[in-house]
């Protein structure tokens, strides 16, 4: 029997972890799911699916402030260079407009063209078909449950990742240096006498 992966009794119904991995393994099998539906929504746009993901994020932040590179990269835990990329490529698109921030001068305010509005207008009854059918297994309990459990996980997670970023730095030797890092050079072969 595998070690176990959790040490909390609530995540080990029965005194082990199986139910835990199956649940992980569920878990990765739906937000495969949820990137492949947001990858043909991109693609119904004419974009990648990160592309549509940023481009539905800025639209998202702009109810709650002004929205910026950094913003969107914390938003979506993505690098602000890839953010950058990303958002050159929607720009080019005519999908969002980048504006000098108006206290901020090093920030580029972000907002969605109203080309890129109209597109996600126009997508709308695509996604509501989609959504229903994905989340129509949902009662409005369920629904509301996931909703709470699904922020708590996002903010449990941030923790989680700020732990193991701890743990890589902190631990010198990796668990498997040569399946973290493969060696860049073949090793010298000893010269014969």
């Amino acid at each position: 029997m595998p070690l176990p992966t959790v040490t909390k009794p609530e995540l080990m119904p029965g005194g082990d972890d199986s139910t835990f991995r199956s649940f992980i393994h569920n878990f990765l099998a739906f937000s495969a799911r949820v990137d492949q539906c947001r990858s043909g929504f991109g693609e119904r746009l004419g974009i990648s699916g990160t592309a549509y993901t940023t481009l539905i994020s800025i639209r998202h932040l702009a109810a709650l402030g002004d929205v910026h590179v950094k913003a969107v990269a914390d938003h979506l835990h993505l690098s602000g260079a890839f953010v950058t990329t990303v958002t050159n490529k929607l720009e080019i698109k005519g999908l969002i407009e980048k504006a000098a921030h108006p206290v901020d001068r090093r920030r580029l305010s972000l907002t969605v063209t109203a080309r890129g509005a109209e597109l996600l207008e126009r997508l709308a009854p695509t996604q509501m078909q989609v959504n229903d059918v994905q989340f129509g297994c949902l009662s409005a309990r369920d629904f509301q449950q996931l909703l709470d459990m699904v922020q708590r996980l996002v903010e449990s997670s941030d923790r989680a990742i700020s732990l193991q970023r701890y743990l890589a730095e902190t631990n010198v030797q990796p668990i498997s240096p040569g399946l973290r890092h493969p060696p860049t050079s073949k090793p010298r072969k000893a010269r014969k006498a």
